[in-house]
C-alpha cells in the first residue's frame, strides 16, 4: 500500500492543477526495487494522486515498478470526509492511455530502479485506505458505517501518551513497545482491524514536515481500559544497515514512538482501513497468521472475542466460534503479549488455539529454522479443511516473506482434493474471506 514517489507534493498544488487519482495493483518487490531500502507493501490497491502535467511520467514510473493501472479518477473522489462519494467515469482518452501503458507493462515485464524515499510510504498507504473508505461505486458499500478519516494530516488530533511499556523480555531481540494514547476530547472512533496515522515531529531530509506513518491498532474499539477513551499501538523500532555505507539506520517514526515519554503530545490521524475487519457473525472460524508486530490487529480481535471486560461491554457480540493464532517470532522473549494469549487459551480451550513458530529455537521438518510458513505446512491439511468452510476468515499480518510459503503449503493440501489453490484463493478474496496486510 505504499509508493507515492514523484507525486508527493501534488496535494499542495491542487488549486493550480487538475489532480487525478490512479488506482494501481501489482506493485511488487523485484530485482530493481530490491535496490531500495524498504519493502514495497502488498495489500490490495494503491491510490496515487497525480497532477495532470505529470500523468505520463507517473505512468512510466508505475510501469517500472511492475504495476497495472486499473482506473484513473478525478481527485474529487477523495474530498468527502465521512460520507460516500459518487465516482465519476474516466474519459475515453484516459482509458486509452491506461490500456496502452498496461499493455507495455505486460509486454516488457522488467523494471528499472526508481528513486523513492521511505517517508512517502505512510502517506501513500493512508491515501489508499482513504479512498477505500470514502468511495462508493454502484450498490451499497461494504462496511459503509465504519469510521474513516475523522482526523486528517492537515488537522490531526493531538492526543497524549498515557503509557509506553516494553514487550520484549530480557534476552529478546530488538525493541518493541506497547503504547496507549488518551483520546479524551476527540471524536476518534475506530473498530478492530483498522489503523491510525502518527505524524512524528520535525522535518525530513528535504526540510519538509515529516509525513504520517500508519500503524495497526492493537486495542479494541473500547480501548485497553474498556472505557472508550484510549487507543493502543504495538511498535517495533525499525533498525537496518544502510546498503552502501553499512551505517545503522533507525526509523524516524518508530524511534520517536518507542522512546515517547508518558504525558507527551502525539499527532494522530485516521482511522483508516476496511481490509482487516472481523465478520459480524459470532459463529465463525478465524485463522490468524502473524509475525512480530503483525500481532497488533490479532490482539484486538482476541480481546473482543475472549476478554471478560470486553464481552461484558459487547452483549451483542459473544464469540462462540473457533479462533486459531499461528504466531512467528525469533525467540521466546519476543512472544509479544505472551501472558495475555496464554491466559485466553487456558480459559477458552475449545474456542482458541495458540501455535508458536519460534525461528531461533525450534526446528522445521528439514532441520532448519521454524518459521510461520513451516507451521502452516505442518498443519496444512487441518487448515485447508477449515478454510473450505464458508464461515472461515483468514487474516495475515506481518512480514511479506511468509506469503509464498503459506501459499505453497496450502497448494499442496488443496491439491489432495483436486483443487488449484491459486484459483480457490481468488474466490476467497472475492468472498472477503482472505485478508492480507503484509510489508
Amino acid at each position: 500500500m505504499y509508493n507515492q514517489g514523484a507525486v508527493e507534493g501534488a496535494a499542495n498544488i491542487e488549486s493550480g492543477s487538475r489532480i487525478f487519482v490512479y488506482e494501481v495493483v501489482g506493485l511488487r518487490q523485484n530485482e530493481a526495487t530490491d535496490q531500495t531500502n524498504y519493502p514495497i507493501r502488498k495489500s490490495g490497491s494503491v491510490f496515487i494522486r497525480v497532477p495532470y502535467n505529470r500523468m505520463n511520467q507517473e505512468m512510466r514510473r508505475i510501469t517500472r515498478l511492475g504495476g497495472k493501472i486499473l482506473s484513473i479518477q478525478p481527485s474529487t473522489v477523495l474530498e468527502p470526509v465521512n460520507g460516500p462519494a459518487v465516482v465519476a467515469s474516466t474519459n475515453s482518452e484516459v482509458r486509452e492511455l491506461v490500456t496502452l501503458v498496461n499493455a507495455n507493462t505486460e509486454d516488457n515485464g522488467k523494471a528499472t530502479p526508481v528513486n523513492t524515499n521511505s517517508e512517502s510510504k505512510g502517506f501513500a498507504k493512508s491515501l489508499a485506505k482513504e479512498k477505500k473508505g470514502n468511495t462508493m461505486t454502484q450498490g451499497k458499500a461494504k462496511h459503509a458505517d465504519v469510521p474513516v478519516n475523522t482526523y486528517r494530516p492537515n488537522a490531526p488530533f493531538i492526543g497524549k501518551c498515557i503509557s509506553n511499556e516494553p514487550l520484549v523480555k530480557e534476552g529478546g531481540i530488538g525493541i518493541v513497545q506497547h503504547l496507549k494514547f488518551d483520546l479524551a476530547g476527540s471524536n476518534l472512533k475506530y473498530i478492530e482491524g483498522q489503523s491510525i496515522g502518527i505524524i512524528p515531529p520535525g522535518v525530513d531530509k528535504n526540510g519538509k514536515p515529516e509525513k504520517l506513518r500508519l500503524y495497526s491498532i492493537a486495542s479494541t474499539r473500547h480501548g485497553d481500559d474498556v472505557d472508550d477513551k484510549t487507543i493502543s499501538l504495538c511498535v517495533r523500532q525499525l533498525e537496518y544497515k544502510h546498503p552502501e555505507s553499512g551505517e545503522t539506520v533507525y526509523g524516524v517514526c518508530s524511534t520517536y514512538l518507542t522512546q515517547l515519554a508518558p504525558g507527551a503530545d502525539v499527532k494522530i490521524t485516521g482511522p483508516v482501513g476496511k481490509e482487516m475487519l472481523l465478520p459480524d457473525d459470532t459463529d465463525t472460524n478465524v485463522i490468524m497468521l502473524a509475525t512480530g508486530t503483525g500481532i497488533a490487529p490479532m490482539r484486538a480481535y482476541l480481546w473482543r472475542m475472549f476478554k471478560d471486560a470486553e464481552r461484558a461491554a459487547n452483549p451483542e457480540y459473544q464469540f462462540k466460534g473457533f479462533a486459531w493464532l499461528l504466531f512467528g517470532v525469533p525467540t521466546t522473549p519476543n512472544i509479544l503479549y505472551k501472558e495475555e494469549l496464554e491466559e485466553m487459551q487456558q480459559k477458552y480451550p475449545d474456542n482458541f488455539r495458540l501455535t508458536y513458530a519460534i525461528s531461533r529455537e525450534q526446528k522445521n521438518a528439514e532441520g532448519g529454522r521454524m518459521y510461520i510458513q513451516d507451521r502452516v505446512a505442518e498443519h496444512a491439511d487441518e487448515l485447508w479443511q477449515l478454510i473450505k468452510n464458508e464461515k472461515t476468515h483468514t487474516y495475515i499480518c506481518g512480514l511479506r516473506g511468509m506469503e509464498g510459503g503459506i501459499d505453497a503449503a496450502l497448494s499442496a493440501a488443496a491439491a489432495k482434493d483436486g483443487v488449484t489453490w491459486s484459483d480457490y484463493q481468488k474466490d476467497l478474496k472475492k468472498a472477503h474471506r482472505w485478508h492480507v496486510e503484509t510489508y
